[in-house]
C-alpha cells in the first residue's frame, strides 16, 4: 500500500472521526453527567466496540451487514433501543447527579462506563457501514494481504476516533465542572443529556442505510 493511499485514507478518516454521531453524543453525555474521567472511559469502551466491528469486517461479516436488510435492521434497532434506555436512565436519575459528584469513583462504576461504551460502539451500524463502504476503497488488491490492509486502515481509523472522542470528553468534562456548583444545573444536564440520547436512539431507529 502506497504512502499516498495511506495519507488519503487518514484525511478521510479524520473527517469521519471528528463528525458528531452516536459515539460522540454518548461520550459527551457521560462527561456531562459524571465528569471527564467517565467520558474518557466511555470513549475507550466505545472504541473497543469499534474494534469488534473492525475484526468482524476483516473476517467478512461486514459484507453480511451491508447486504442483508434483516441483519442490518436487527443491529440498528438493538443499538437504538440501548441508546433510548441509557437516555431514560439519565433522565430518571437526574436528581442524583449531586451524589455522584460527591462520591469517590469506584472500579464498578468505571467498569460500567467502559461496558456501556463498548455496547454503543459495537452496536452502531453506521460505524460498520463506514468500514465496509469507505475503508475498502483505499485497499490495494494488487499489493496482496487484503485482510492485513483492512486491519491497518482500521487501526488508523480507530486511533483517530479515539483521539476525537477523548477531545470531546475533555471539553464536555470542563463544561460540567463549571455546572457542578449548581444542583439545578446538574439536574438540567441530566435531562439534556438523557433527552439527547433518547432523540439519537429514535433517529437511529428510523434512519435508513444512508443515515
Amino acid at each position: 500500500m502506497s504512502a499516498a493511499r495511506l495519507l488519503a485514507f487518514a484525511l478521510a478518516a479524520a473527517v469521519l472521526a471528528a463528525a458528531p454521531g452516536p459515539s460522540v453524543v454518548f461520550v459527551v453525555s457521560r462527561s456531562l453527567v459524571k465528569g471527564r474521567r467517565a467520558g474518557l472511559r466511555a470513549a475507550a469502551g466505545d472504541n473497543c466496540g469499534k474494534l469488534i466491528q473492525l475484526l468482524a469486517v476483516a473476517a467478512g461479516a461486514g459484507l453480511v451487514l451491508e447486504r442483508s436488510e434483516v441483519v442490518f435492521e436487527a443491529v440498528k434497532l438493538f443499538g437504538a433501543a440501548y441508546l433510548v434506555y441509557l437516555g431514560l436512565q439519565s433522565i430518571r436519575h437526574r436528581r442524583q447527579l449531586g451524589a455522584v459528584l460527591a462520591s469517590p469513583p469506584t472500579d464498578l462504576r468505571g467498569g460500567r462506563d467502559v461496558w456501556e461504551g463498548l455496547v454503543v460502539g459495537a452496536s452502531n451500524p453506521k460505524g460498520a457501514l463506514i468500514m465496509t463502504a469507505v475503508l475498502p476503497q483505499f485497499v490495494d488488491p494488487a499489493a496482496g494481504g487484503v485482510g492485513l490492509q483492512v486491519l491497518v486502515l482500521g487501526a488508523i481509523f480507530l486511533a483517530l476516533t479515539l483521539a476525537a472522542d477523548c477531545a470531546w470528553a475533555v471539553g464536555a468534562g470542563a463544561a460540567r465542572d463549571r455546572l457542578s456548583r449548581s444542583p439545578h444545573g446538574l439536574a438540567a444536564v441530566g435531562v439534556a443529556s438523557g433527552t439527547a440520547l433518547v432523540g439519537l436512539g429514535v433517529a437511529v431507529a428510523v434512519s435508513g442505510r444512508s443515515g
